[in-house]
């Protein structure tokens, strides 16, 4: 280490290299805490040509490297060990380019999420990724996990909203794909092999991101459902009766408001009753060709008459809805207060998510008796974050203990479900044994080639996505 040290100082200035721990700490800790980072070196590149020259250094040294965003990873994709060198993009934040008339803006890694969608909203442009981290979470870690959130119904994930790409490989060059083309059959989709890949075979250093109109109508809604299986029904009426517009469609369960009016500032019950399960939906228009309201009315209308809802809040202000939208959030907060929470980030057909929701929390609840699912998410696309609050008088340590033969439990109910165990998240290196379980063995052969062909030494973020060569996993014995 400290020959790369020297050779590092060489090419950045002293106050973009990080040895000290406490200095240190951001980049270490892990958001969920189950994971710990090691790394004895920080770097924080300005540009991409330091990229290029820390990742050769690296080479040189044979010492591998962990890129990192924003670090609100939910799979410890980007912790590091002792000895590898963590490059933090944060400080690759420019907005090089928007073109309002191609409805594109080229923007470096560092970019926060949040930022990039106020500066396609100044230039009155629409960027839909959308996540609770939006705040924090930087746009290079949003691609390399290809990120989720609220509007994939509508503009569907990060592999989505993006044009061109450019990223620095294992070798040192410098991969510069930046076009802003939505027609260009020359060859392999090079991007798409990166969306996805977690820094496994490049540092993203920039994308090309399309931009929408901007949304000049917008109308939010807490509809009460007779049951579970209501939400599918629902679901179908408001795709066929929005128009296209429809682009939030959030499952939320009775115990999740509580959770979320209980400890959370600013949540309150917006109905006199309480019903078992709740849909929050958004839908947006541009233009006034389309009047978001009166397709809402309609979709409720069909949807009482039909006996799939049962009540229903229509928010008649912004303020409404963003109270509306923070039940949505608070309810993720609220379960941080109620103990040991053992997470699940998985997807099915949108058909069998009622059945998934059934049978997994059967099967949970017989194992840990009174364990309480808190399942909530996306059923729009499927996704569900099967969330799992221990039970009220169990050790925290004890039920959080149990996390990997819970995972395993739920996860093949996912599997016989024909679905992922990973919707949204990313595997890092806390769903590496559920590559081994559930992938198939010739996808994970291809994917291991790939990784040889571009990173032959393993120094870029080894042990994260796919198992590591030398891995001897014995699944049948779980």
């Amino acid at each position: 280490m400290p020959a790369l040290l020297s050779r590092l100082r060489d090419i950045l200035d002293d106050r973009d290299i990080i040895t000290d721990r406490a200095e240190a700490e951001p980049y270490l800790e892990e958001r969920r805490g189950r994971f710990r980072g090691e790394s004895d070196v920080i770097v924080r590149p300005r540009d991409v040509a330091e990229v290029q020259a820390v990742v050769r250094a690296c080479l040189s040294e044979k010492t591998s490297l962990v890129p990192q965003g924003g670090n609100t990873g939910l799979c410890g994709g980007a912790v590091a060990e002792s000895g590898q060198v963590i490059v933090s993009l944060g400080r690759l934040n420019k907005v090089r380019h928007l073109d309002r008339a191609n409805n594109t803006m080229t923007v470096e890694a560092g970019c926060v999420l949040a930022d990039l969608q106020i500066r396609a909203r100044d230039a009155h442009r629409f960027f839909p990724l959308s996540l609770g981290a939006e705040g924090s979470c930087q746009i290079g870690g949003n691609l390399a996990t290809n990120a989720g959130g609220i509007n994939v119904l509508r503009y569907g994930n990060a592999r989505e909203q993006v044009l061109g790409i450019e990223a620095v490989m294992p070798n040192g060059e410098l991969f510069s794909d930046l076009h802003g083309l939505r027609k260009n059959n020359t060859g392999y989709d090079l991007k798409q092999l990166l969306i996805g890949s977690e820094g496994t075979l490049g540092v993203i250093t920039a994308a090309t991101l399309k931009l929408y109109p901007h949304p000049d109508q917008s109308i939010t809604a807490l509809a009460a459902l007779r049951d579970l299986q209501s939400s599918i029904s629902f679901l179908e009426y408001a795709q066929s009766g929005s128009g296209g517009t429809l682009c939030s469609f959030e499952l939320m369960p009775r115990i999740g408001l509580d959770f979320a009016c209980r400890h959370v500032v600013g949540c309150s019950d917006p109905m006199t009753t309480p019903h078992d399960w709740y849909v929050l939906l958004s839908l947006q228009a541009s233009g006034d060709a389309i009047d978001v309201e009166i397709l809402l009315s309609r979709i409720l209308e069909t949807a009482f008459e039909a006996g799939e809802i049962t009540d229903a809040v229509v928010a008649s202000s912004e303020q409404q809805a963003q109270d509306l939208w923070k039940l949505r959030e608070g309810l993720v907060e609220g379960q941080r207060f109620e103990g040991g929470s053992i997470k699940h980030d998985i997807s099915v057909p949108v058909s069998k998510v009622p059945e998934f929701i059934d049978r997994a929390s059967e099967t949970v609840t017989q194992r840990v008796p009174g364990i309480r699912p808190c399942p909530f998410g996306h059923v729009g696309d499927g996704n569900i974050h099967f969330n799992l609050s221990q039970p009220v008088e169990m050790d925290g340590t004890a039920f959080l203990a149990l996390w990997e033969e819970i995972n395993y439990l739920v996860h093949d109910q996912v599997a016989e479900l024909g679905g992922s165990f990973s919707a949204e998240h990313g595997v890092g290196i806390s769903k590496i044994d559920e590559m081994y379980r559930y992938k198939d063995p010739t996808a994970l052969a291809i994917m291991a080639t790939i990784k040889r062909a571009l990173d032959p030494d393993n120094l870029f973020n080894p042990g994260k996505v796919i198992p590591a060569p030398d891995t001897d996993t014995d699944t049948d014995s779980r």
